[in-house]
């Protein structure tokens, strides 16, 4: 988060010149500009016309084949999504503890935690994982707030099993990311902390344990854990560790609000930083095959990259090599693209793949991302979210190495909400994968001097067109989406296996939003058709994280990967989910697994969960 000096806070809105017209004249150009020069560059620009027409005709040509398939996967001019809270029958009724309420002193204080949907146990069913902060204030022993696991009944309600799990401890927690890393096919997690990470091995018996020591990683000092993913950055089938710092943080070294030059936000005395304040360095480490990993920060290079404040980091082969890369927002900084040199270093190459900066050239907030592919060309896209005052950034995926920033031409502008966990999802499954943002400032103290950045704001929904344009929905999804949260986290699943996807937030201070999709559920399906793979990696890493999806239905082709961490701090349900629209089946899948292997599955039905095994294809479904 940007402060009072940073260019990020401030709206990039761009000063029109203002002619000398009195109102209600009409200036012409011949007002102010010599009659010579008109003609010259009338001349100009039709020798350019007619140079930039080949262009021109391709472009028209891919936007007339966008709305060609577009009509043929049977979409409506009715979004026809609606969401329902179903926190309160799910049981998520505990309040997520994360700081002050009415006062935030530290940064420490308002970045909040991540959220997860993750099948623990193996049984089809996405559980959840919800973290947690604490106070300054501290608790009494025993009585401080933790992360808390709910086993899924199957039935829209969910059991609390955090004390039988082990996950309870009390901190600081930001970020969660999910692999198997000892390919014992259960889902192991990975918590950071301002403190002390810890990596928790899953037993298979519902419970989990802190090896974290055992491990080889750091159990000393304090860092302010970001970011985290799984990666099998050398393709060997074991997932390696990648680990972001947002900044160097002691609480008594950091100036009360108002009392530095990195202290104010609009003239209002806030919590200080991030700026003012010293960055930290990424970690990654390897895996060494017997539950231990070594770091390799240093010789990767990753550790190379300086004078950032890092937070979400996903994986994403945005080159289309075969070889994992790792994006990372960065706040109030230039992000980073870690590109994989196949020889286990990385180089930041996020300048030259121009998505670093925004489109101005200016660092921003960057705090969730998400990847996908929402124009249907088969590369994954980047979207990352930033603060108030600012628009979010929609790079596109060119296919030739580098991104070009689409946010404007895309309908996205600036926005009064702090922006958090995202994802490009599809959410009435049309195949085109629309857009949802979690919103929530990082002032309480701001809303009484400005109403125009409140402190709690809604969940935002754009809807694909199919066009390479997206329209706000927001007010149409029903009031669970519409009310006021100060929320962080958010993690997209589909947690009822009724063929939508669904969302699960984390709300500061308050219980968490367990929000359910009503496009398919008991009082009718939508239209449209959908397709849900869980892929299990054998001679790849278990968990698949890493591997590259290309579906292709009725001439419409869409891309997915397989990830560890997404949106803001969380993550989401490891199945990938596709929409068909009106297509019966998938005509064509093609799985390029982790190691770089390739594998076609053909005429896949649709409305199901197919589990599909590395050499083996669709090894068993269950269908809707």
């Amino acid at each position: 988060m940007p402060n009072e000096s940073s260019s990020s806070r401030t709206s990039f809105k761009r000063a029109l010149p203002k002619g000398n017209i009195l109102p209600g004249q009409t200036a012409s150009l011949s007002s102010f500009i010599p009659p010579k020069f008109i003609t010259t560059c009338i001349l100009v620009l039709c020798g350019a016309g007619l140079y930039a027409q080949p262009r021109l005709s391709r472009a028209l040509r891919a936007t007339r084949s966008s709305a060609i398939a577009y009509r043929l996967l049977g979409a409506r001019d009715d979004f026809g999504v609606t969401f329902t809270d179903a926190s309160r029958h799910a049981g998520f009724s505990s309040p997520i503890v994360y700081g002050g309420v009415e006062q935030k002193r530290y940064i420490l204080e308002t970045n909040g935690c991540g959220v997860a949907f993750i099948d623990y146990d193996n049984d089809g069913w996405m559980d959840a994982l919800l973290l947690s902060g604490t106070r300054l204030e501290g608790f009494a022993p025993g009585k401080g707030p933790g992360s808390r696991l709910y086993h899924n009944n199957r039935d829209g309600t969910f059991t609390d099993v955090t004390a039988k799990s082990g996950l309870n401890r009390t901190g600081w927690a930001s970020a969660v990311c999910v692999g198997d890393y000892d390919n014992d096919g259960y889902d192991d997690l990975f918590i950071t902390y301002w403190g002390v990470n810890a990596l928790y091995h899953n037993n298979g018996n519902g419970t989990f344990t802190d090896v974290t020591e055992k491990a080889g990683l750091p159990v000393t000092g304090v860092r302010w854990g970001s970011g985290c993913t799984f990666i099998d950055y050398d393709r060997d089938g074991r997932l390696d560790l990648f680990v972001a710092n947002y900044l160097k943080f002691d609480l008594a070294g950091v100036p009360e609000p108002g009392k530095g030059p990195n202290c104010l936000w609009k003239g209002v005395a806030v919590n200080c930083g991030p700026k003012g304040l010293p960055t930290d360095t990424n970690l990654l480490y390897h895996n060494n095959g017997d539950g231990t990993f070594t770091d390799v920060s240093g010789v990767s290079g990753v550790s190379r990259v300086k004078d950032r404040y890092p937070m979400t980091a996903v994986v994403t082969d945005y080159n289309n090599d075969g070889w994992p890369d790792i994006y990372v927002a960065c706040d109030s900084t230039a992000s980073i693209l870690y590109r994989n040199n196949h020889d286990g270093t990385f180089t930041d190459v996020a300048l030259e793949s121009a998505c670093a900066y925004s489109e101005d050239g200016q660092a921003q907030a960057g705090m969730g991302v998400a990847t996908g592919d929402y124009n249907g060309d088969g590369y994954p896209d980047i979207f990352k979210t930033h603060f108030a005052d600012d628009l979010p950034a929609l790079y596109k995926n060119t296919g030739r190495g580098f991104f070009e920033d689409a946010s404007r031409e895309a309908g996205f502008d600036h926005t009064r909400y702090v922006q958090w966990g995202a994802g490009i999802v599809d959410l009435d499954n049309d195949g085109w994968p629309d857009i949802v943002i979690a919103t929530g400032s990082v002032y309480p103290e701001v809303e009484k001097y400005f109403k125009e950045y409140p402190y709690r704001g809604p969940r935002l929904v754009f809807r694909n067109l199919g066009n390479g344009r997206f329209k706000d929905v927001t007010a149409e999804c029903g009031p669970a989406v519409t009310a006021p949260h100060s929320s962080r986290g958010c993690a997209f699943g589909d947690f009822d296996n009724d063929g939508d996807i669904d969302l699960l937030v984390m709300n500061m201070n308050e219980p968490p939003q367990l929000l359910r999709n009503e496009y398919n559920s008991d009082r009718g399906r939508g239209a449209n058709n959908w397709l849900t793979l869980k892929l299990i990696g054998t001679r790849s890493n278990r968990s698949a994280i890493g591997a590259r999806i290309l579906m292709e239905s009725g001439g419409h082709k869409q891309l997915q990967e397989v990830t560890s961490q997404s949106s803001y701090y969380s993550h989401n349900d490891m199945r990938v989910h596709f929409g068909l629209g009106q297509a019966k089946k998938a005509d064509r899948i093609e799985i390029r697994w982790p190691n770089g292997q390739a594998e076609m599955i053909k005429d896949v039905g649709c409305n199901q969960i197919a589990i599909v095994e590395e050499g083996r294809g669709i090894v068993r479904s269950q269908a809707h």
